[in-house]
């Protein structure tokens, strides 16, 4: 008998640091650290859906598709745990028809909630994951992993708990807008540039 294949559950853990730079200075610090990136620079275009109603909005959860190199992955996130990191559960699985997917999400009442677009470079870190992402609002680095390796990743790269961002993109982003009202509804690249503010 036919049973359906359980996806299993993965605790992300991670952070955001604002870098306050430009994208190569932000590579030298990591590289100088003695990491090397794991593979090429990759736009990610990224997209949240939601009910009308914002309900997974407001229940912190998300529900993303991503399309970057060629390849389209959706992925649900859970609520985040309270503390120092974003920790959340996430299951993700390929798509191999994006189209077809938003379309099934829209007969179920789902629609484009947000769109945001980086430029991403992962560079592999021990227990960890460093990336460096160039958004239309400027540069930031996230920091992926074990807490504790997440304290000693962000000290050596100058950084403290303080200056930790536990919010999504979503959430920095609408931040941004308060302050740059003449920013556009969709955290997108407008001219192919990273807008530095």
């Amino acid at each position: 008998m036919w049973r359906p294949r359980e996806l299993a559950a993965v605790i992300e853990t991670e952070i955001k640091l604002r870098w306050n730079g430009d994208a190569s200075s932000a590579h030298q610090r990591v590289e100088s650290l003695g990491y090397s990136a794991s593979g090429a620079r990759l736009l990610e275009a990224d997209q949240l859906f939601d009910r009308e109603s914002g309900e997974l909005s407001r229940s912190s959860q998300a529900l993303r598709l991503r399309i970057s190199g060629g390849k389209a992955t959706a992925t649900y996130k859970g609520p985040p745990e309270t503390g120092p990191y974003k920790s959340r559960e996430e299951l993700e699985f390929d798509v191999n028809d994006a189209e077809a997917f938003e379309t099934v999400l829209s007969r179920l009442g789902y629609q484009r909630a947000f769109r945001y677009e980086k430029f991403r470079t992962k560079y592999s870190a021990g227990e960890g994951l460093i990336t460096v992402d160039e958004t239309p609002m400027g540069i930031f680095l996230e920091l992926e992993g074990p807490g504790y390796w997440i304290d000693e990743t962000a000290t050596r790269l100058g950084f403290n708990r303080k200056q930790f961002l536990t919010a999504s993109y979503a959430g920095i982003y609408r931040e941004f807008r308060a302050a740059h009202p003449e920013a556009p509804k969709d955290m997108v690249f407008l001219d192919g540039e990273v807008v530095k503010h």
